[in-house]
């Protein structure tokens, strides 16, 4: 029963069959004069208009990337490089943008109680910061990877352009694609990162979609590809998976975001009337694939080894550590009290859960509380 989707998900049939198809005929280097270069060009430039399409970009916007944490990278550092500005960022945000603006000397805004960036708080910081210099760049995520809470960016973008119209708008956009739509994440924002495995496609490729005339400085110099903004040969078959997987998603979004909620939903009841489980953020405020609850008086790593032998697959935050057991610095955001916090479990959902998973981990996961408790 594999309940850690949020982590990564299985790569779809299509995905496997386009990429393979690559891997037979198109094997040439992209960037190559000749014929089985351009033919690979012509592979690559397909699947990238297949993304834009998608997105609602022009194919000229779509960078690709090794993944979704060289995609924020990028935003980040390319902005304040770039400009001499200084990065803005909510203390919500994956570690892939978090990291980046700590190091830069950035400026970390508070959240609320539901991980949601405090609007007024950013207002603050925002007109703090342009009192001494320009801000480069404002990075919100639209969903976040822990516990599922989706950002109105709009709302975020209204303080943005008040506050520092010159500063450039970033959307970490990994943990969106299956549940919301893309087109209306890039129509708000400037720069949007992805990530292929999130959505059913290969590890180790993403994307960065750079619009409204920004312009990052590249993290990687040296061959001059993806016009300049991101050297090193392009992995064809990575891309057209990743356009493949993108393009499916989108065509079954209604579908799996129906299911997939009933299917949390249900989960949820069954382990709520447990005493002292309860969700961290509200059901309604986060996507379906995300069910994240505290487990008063049991400790996440026990919980998570019972259920693992149990042959229930989660995890209690990001999978994105050296496996190590790390406290939350989202639920700390939050406001989360680490008595509850240390009870931390991410219960994620996808295209291929089955309401026969969700009955069996819901009877297993009350079972295990019981024991771990007594």
């Amino acid at each position: 029963m594999y309940l850690d989707h949020a982590a990564t998900g299985p790569v779809r049939a299509s995905v496997v069959d386009a990429m393979s198809a690559v891997w037979s005929d198109q094997w040439a280097n992209p960037a190559a004069a000749h014929r089985r270069g351009r033919d690979a060009r012509r592979t690559l430039d397909d699947a990238r208009e297949r993304l834009a399409d998608v997105l609602g970009v022009a194919a000229a916007d779509v960078v690709v990337t090794s993944g979704g944490t060289e995609a924020d990278n990028q935003a980040i550092t390319g902005a304040v490089v770039a400009t001499g500005g200084v990065a803005v960022c909510s203390a919500a945000e994956h570690h892939a943008v978090l990291d980046p603006v700590m190091h830069s000397g950035g400026v970390v805004v508070r959240c609320r109680e539901d991980a949601h960036i405090d609007l007024d708080a950013l207002a603050d910081a925002l007109d703090r910061a342009q009192a001494h210099q320009p801000v480069a760049v404002v990075s919100v995520m639209a969903v976040n990877n822990e516990v599922g809470t989706i950002t109105d960016l709009d709302a975020v973008a209204a303080v943005i352009r008040r506050h520092a119209p010159g500063a450039w708008f970033h959307c970490d956009a990994v943990q969106a694609a299956t549940w919301l739509d893309m087109a209306d994440m890039c129509r708000v924002a400037d720069m949007v990162s992805l990530s292929a495995h999130k959505f059913g496609g290969p590890h180790s490729v993403g994307a960065l979609v750079v619009r409204n005339g920004v312009s990052p400085a590249p993290l990687l110099l040296g061959g001059g590809q993806e016009r300049g903004r991101r050297s090193g040969t392009v992995d064809v078959a990575g891309v057209v998976g990743m356009s493949t997987a993108l393009a499916d998603a989108a065509a079954e979004r209604a579908e799996v975001v129906a299911r997939v909620n009933e299917l949390r939903n249900r989960l949820l009841d069954m382990i709520s009337v447990v005493d002292g489980v309860a969700p961290t953020v509200a059901p309604q405020a986060t996507v379906p694939g995300i069910c994240h609850v505290c487990v008063e008086g049991v400790e996440s790593e026990a919980l998570l080894f019972m259920l693992d032998t149990a042959g229930i697959a989660a995890s209690a935050a990001s999978a994105c550590a050296s496996g190590a057991m790390q406290a939350s610095h989202v639920t700390a955001a939050m406001g989360v009290p680490p008595s509850r916090a240390r009870g931390a479990l991410r219960l994620s959902l996808g295209r291929t859960t089955t309401a026969d998973d969700i009955e069996r981990a819901g009877e297993v996961l009350v079972d295990v509380i019981a024991r771990l408790r007594r």
